[in-house]
C-alpha cells in the first residue's frame, strides 16, 4: 500500500528553521517526482518544491527560492525540505506528494506549520 508520512512541522519564530520529511511506503520514492505543496488559510493549495525522479532536478516557487530546500534520502526512502529564514507567509499547512509511474498521484495527510512570535 503506497503511503506518504509527514513530520517535522510547529511553531517558529520568524528568521527560525525548520526541517519537514516526507517518509514514502510501498513504493520507490527515487523512481517518482516527489514533491511539496501548502495551503495557507483563506488560500489555494500551492506548489512550493520538487525534486524530479531521474538526475535530482530542482524547482522552486518564487517565494521560496533561495530559503527552502528540497533533497532526497534514498536509502531511508524519504524527501525532505529544509526550510531557513521562515517568516509568517510561510504559515500553511505542507503536503508531501508522489507523481508516480502512469501518473498515479499520491498525497500525504499534512503538517502544520506556524511562524509567528
Amino acid at each position: 500500500q503506497v503511503r506518504l508520512v509527514e513530520s517535522g512541522g510547529g511553531l517558529v519564530q520568524p528568521g527560525g528553521s525548520l526541517r519537514l520529511s516526507c517518509a514514502a511506503s510501498g513504493f520507490t520514492a527515487s523512481s517518482a517526482v516527489m514533491s511539496w505543496h501548502r495551503r495557507a488559510p483563506g488560500k489555494e493549495r500551492e506548489l512550493v518544491a520538487l525534486i524530479t525522479s531521474t538526475g535530482g532536478d530542482t524547482n522552486y516557487s518564487d517565494s521560496v527560492k533561495g530559503r527552502f530546500t528540497i533533497s532526497r534520502d534514498n536509502a531511508k526512502n524519504t524527501v525532505y525540505l529544509q526550510m531557513n529564514n521562515l517568516k509568517p507567509e510561510d504559515t500553511a499547512v505542507y503536503y508531501c506528494k508522489a507523481v508516480r509511474r502512469l501518473g498515479a498521484t499520491n498525497w500525504g495527510q499534512g503538517t502544520q506549520v506556524t511562524v509567528s512570535s
